[in-house]
């Protein structure tokens, strides 16, 4: 492990004006996507649907990384390219989504528990053959009655700090994505409140099982209201909320922060990231690392046929600089609306 280069490739990842673009979606979850549009989720439409996205024009202007799944990483362009050396090739980095799901946690009725353990020190040395110079672990936290328990944070923490110590072992950058989600009637509080837990109890593991955080990246969710709540909080409630728990609870020393989607609209996801930039300067870069919220409009505008390449790049491309602006503080609505 070579930590310089860890941190190098980390600060790259959140470099001014770029973020993440998650395009890690399992074969279930692409085929949500595709049926969304019509399009049979075959192996050749699935790396047609990437190609498409990874090929955008200018692609590498706001993104600085894209997260694949192992399929994609595998797969090529349509001009026999490897996917990830069309991505270096224009200064992006590749990375990897290297677990293998949230599965129900044993007698904790509710919750989950992410798995991939098994085996991973050998994929992660595969992926680094084929390219991969980050990857992604996700666990999710569910707020409810009498959830989240601090054993299933424990539990999904000393796993991420498993990952993130193999990780760097093999010459890879960490992002670890400890997720609290949307789903529920909870307040902004409430939200709050368990994101706070979640990460506090996440950086105690990475520093007892020894990682640098500094060459590592944190994905969270935003401080929100539940999808289903009476009363939703607005974009300054989310950007005080969320730097409040994030100045509280995450190490100064932190590589950055990328910030999930996590069903927020295209747009609001947008607005929400630029209102906390417009604070800066903050201890991190503050980021995306989006997927539906950046490749919606361009999988509508693209609809599986070839002859509307152009336009789903375009539309990918637009929600790229949008939230490349919103990384520095820089968005505003009328430039939303003469850029589109």
């Amino acid at each position: 492990m070579d930590i310089d280069v860890l941190r190098a490739t980390a600060r790259q990842l959140v470099a001014p004006g770029r973020g993440i673009l998650a395009a890690d979606e399992s074969t279930g979850t692409i085929k949500k996507r595709l049926d969304t549009i019509g399009v049979e989720s075959t192996e050749e439409n699935r790396r047609a649907y990437r190609d498409m996205l990874l090929t955008t024009p200018g692609l590498g202007e706001h993104i600085s990384g894209v997260i694949l799944f192992d399929e994609t990483i595998r797969q090529s362009a349509s001009d026999g390219t490897t996917f990830p050396a069309l991505l270096a090739a224009l200064g992006i980095v590749p990375g990897i989504k290297v677990d293998t799901g949230a599965k129900p946690l044993a007698s904790f009725p509710g919750e989950t528990i992410t798995e991939g353990l098994d085996g991973l020190r050998e994929r992660l040395a595969e992926y680094r053959e084929l390219g991969a110079g980050f990857a992604k672990w996700r666990a999710t936290i569910i707020i409810g009655d009498g959830i989240p328990t601090d054993f299933a944070m424990l539990a999904n923490a000393h796993a991420m700090a498993r990952y993130a110590a193999l990780c760097q072992e093999a010459g890879i950058v960490p992002v670890v994505e400890p997720e609290v989600l949307m789903d529920g009637d909870h307040s902004i509080a409430a939200c709050e409140t368990a994101t706070a837990r979640t990460l506090t109890t996440l950086y105690t593991q990475l520093a007892e099982h020894r990682v640098d955080v500094a060459g590592s990246l944190l994905k969270v969710n935003m401080v929100l209201s539940g999808a289903d709540a009476a009363t939703q909080a607005g974009p300054a409630e989310i950007a005080e909320a969320t730097l409040r728990v994030l100045r509280a609870n995450v190490p100064a020393d932190v590589a950055g922060i990328v910030f999930l989607s996590g069903g927020q609209g295209d747009v609001d996801s947008t607005v929400n990231l630029n209102e906390m930039n417009r604070t800066a300067p903050h201890p991190w870069p503050l980021s995306f690392s989006y997927g539906r919220a950046l490749q919606a409009p361009s999988l509508t505008a693209w609809g599986g046929d070839p002859a509307n390449v152009e336009a789903g790049q375009r539309a990918l491309a637009h929600r790229a600089r949008m939230n490349g602006l919103a990384q520095t503080g820089d968005y505003s609505e009328e430039v939303e609306s003469s850029a589109a």
